[in-house]
């Protein structure tokens, strides 16, 4: 489920649709959380689906640790990459702001975070941009995107979190262990599936 405070526009004929706040969505706050009416479809079923709906699968779907793809129900499974996003995944179950979004700013994620078997190119545009989302990208930058994710998490009990009730109570204890300094991080590394395979 995506942040409430968004909506879909038109990007571009090149970019197609994204999603854009609506209202300011300050650092910390969780942007998305996996809820139960997410499609959830387990890699060994990929095959058995036409070949028109494996491509919607691969264009909307990300692939979770399970190896399962994960298709948003709203108007989440049309958030863009940015290579300066401002939203990151977590090894936590969400994706959480990691620096203030403010209304009419689209909401970018991280796509090297998401498991893919391919290499895609990329129309970021911004000077920072680094061309491709590659498959090993989460075991290069890694390192870089838990520091952006912990930094984010510091803000988080101070911000209104409106998609907190969907998060799973076990993880959620795992979380409150770790932001009151007695238990470990989850790392983003956590979100790595161990083997890839092509849909």
């Amino acid at each position: 489920m995506i942040h409430p405070d968004s909506e879909l526009r038109f990007v571009s004929q090149e970019v197609g649709y994204g999603v854009f706040a609506t209202r300011f969505i300050p650092k910390g706050t969780i942007s998305y959380i996996k809820d139960p009416l997410e499609i959830d479809i387990p890699e060994e079923k990929i095959p058995s689906y036409d070949p028109d709906i494996q491509q919607i699968i691969e264009k909307y779907a990300y692939v979770d640790e399970r190896g399962h793809f994960i298709i948003s129900w709203d108007h989440g499974k049309y958030i863009n990459h940015c290579c300066n996003c401002n939203t990151m995944s977590t090894g936590y179950g969400f994706e959480i702001a990691i620096r203030d979004i403010h209304p009419g700013e689209e909401i970018t994620d991280e796509y090297g975070l998401f498991n893919m078997d391919q290499s895609m190119s990329l129309v970021c545009n911004r000077g920072t941009c680094r061309g491709m989302v590659q498959p090993d990208d989460l075991e290069r930058y890694g390192e870089l995107w838990d520091a952006r994710v912990q930094d984010a998490l510091a803000a988080f009990q101070a911000v209104e979190q409106p998609l907190l009730h969907w998060l799973d109570p076990a993880i959620g204890e795992r979380l409150m262990s770790y932001l009151s300094g007695q238990g470990a991080y989850v790392s983003v590394m956590q979100l790595r599936k161990a083997t890839r395979s092509r849909v």
